[in-house]
């Protein structure tokens, strides 16, 4: 039986202080999808669920806009 105590990530957005997620900064949305461009789910990524809702719709946003793409 292993003892480690599993550190409980944080969420990214709330550690930093950000309210309002942005769909235009494309750079900071593509570490939230996956090499497939799909969107993480809040267990890979440590993300809050009302800072991953808001996360998901920055990101389908941004694809509609063409800052990032649908597939690769």
């Amino acid at each position: 039986m292993d003892n480690t105590i599993k550190k409980e990530k944080q969420c990214y957005f709330c550690a930093n202080n950000i309210n309002e997620i942005d769909y235009k900064d494309a750079e900071n949305l593509r570490h939230f999808i996956s090499s497939y461009m799909k969107i993480l789910p809040r267990k890979r990524t440590g993300v809050c669920s009302w800072h991953q809702r808001k996360l998901a719709l920055a990101i389908k946003r941004a694809r509609v806009m063409a800052l990032l793409p649908f597939t690769r």
